[in-house]
């Protein structure tokens, strides 16, 4: 946990497009007298006061560690790099990273992240895709001893098995470690899928996702178009919260969108709401709303009779006319556990 003592109100400023990065900061008042908003945020003490004893991860340095390797950002990997080195500070200080922290990191590309994750005392698992952008990160911070960087695929890899490893090795007092990472956009969903049911092994998961899929997640509410079986599975495992938005100038290359923080309070294994099994309740949820128009007596007819399923509903609280979209997370719980046999 974060100490309330050291934690302090501080603030940034978006950086300028990447094209505009080599001219001379702006003074924070605008052309009009007024003064820019700043976005307010709360990070540990004893991070931000590193913050400025070690060079800022930039737009220039950015380039030079690419060009070191002959690289430029992939599209087809999703690469955008961050080249705002106070939100990485953000990033670390809403997970709280501390000394002897474990933390997981994904696509750490040039180490920009890393670098404050190291900085704070954690030890760094880095799982990185790219072959190059993991020598780069290894050659980076080889004479730490504190980086264990995987050339994989995060979504391929046994992240369970290395990660209770190192938990045990380095930390064996600690009940959990953290995942902290700025990863792409093109993999959200998978990443979460993966992440969110490892209460066992992670406490946290603070991710860096696009602004829209970080309120839908979070923010989506019954009765709109927004609510998946997505927000089901993240409020079965976890309690999401919003931090704060990220704008697209902040990344190089620039994305089409804006992004923001998301933070995963995960759940124990013991804290998992009560279903005779995950596999047929989640598979009753993605049944209900691939037919999200249809009134769930008719979209789960499968499981039980139209009748059933009636009767199921109006013991719970709920009309026999119900749709996917009207029933909370618990409602889904207490229906699969009176229609199904398992």
């Amino acid at each position: 946990m974060c100490p309330s003592s050291l934690c302090s109100l501080q603030t940034f400023a978006p950086l300028s497009h990447p094209a505009l990065l080599n001219r001379r900061q702006k003074s924070a008042h605008d052309g009009t007298g007024g003064v820019r908003r700043r976005t307010p945020y709360v990070v540990c003490g004893e991070i931000s006061s590193r913050a400025s004893t070690r060079s800022a991860d930039d737009y220039h340095a950015t380039l030079k560690a690419l060009n070191s390797k002959g690289r430029f950002p992939r599209k087809s990997l999703g690469q955008h790099y961050m080249l705002n080195s106070d939100i990485n500070e953000q990033l670390a200080g809403a997970a709280c990273v501390e000394q002897g922290d474990v933390v997981l990191e994904i696509g750490p590309g040039t180490g920009s992240l890393t670098n404050v994750l190291l900085n704070s005392g954690a030890f760094v698992l880095a799982v990185e895709k790219d072959k190059h952008m993991a020598a780069l990160v290894s050659e980076r911070f080889s004479s730490t001893g504190k980086l264990k960087v995987l050339t994989e695929d995060i979504v391929k890899c046994h992240v369970r098995s290395h990660m209770s490893s190192l938990v045990g090795s380095i930390n064996p007092e600690s009940r959990n470690a953290k995942v902290v990472a700025n990863i792409p956009f093109n993999i959200s969903t998978d990443v979460i899928k993966l992440l969110l049911p490892m209460g066992d092994i992670f406490s946290e998961v603070v991710l860096l996702l696009q602004d829209e899929t970080a309120t839908r997640l979070v923010v989506s509410s019954l009765r709109t178009h927004e609510y998946r079986p997505i927000n089901v599975f993240v409020n079965f495992y976890s309690d999401p919260e919003y931090k704060f938005k990220v704008p697209r100038t902040n990344f190089f290359p620039q994305p089409n969108v804006d992004a923001a923080v998301v933070s995963f309070k995960l759940k124990l294994p013991s804290e998992y709401p009560q279903v005779s099994s995950t596999k047929s309740f989640f598979s009753m949820v993605n049944s209900a709303f691939n037919e999200k128009r249809k009134m769930l007596r008719k979209s789960l007819q499968h499981i039980r009779t139209s009748l059933d399923i009636e009767e199921a509903l109006t013991s719970i609280g709920l009309l026999a006319t119900s749709r996917p979209e009207e029933l909370t997370m618990d409602d889904f719980v207490k229906l699969h556990n009176l229609i199904t046999n398992e």
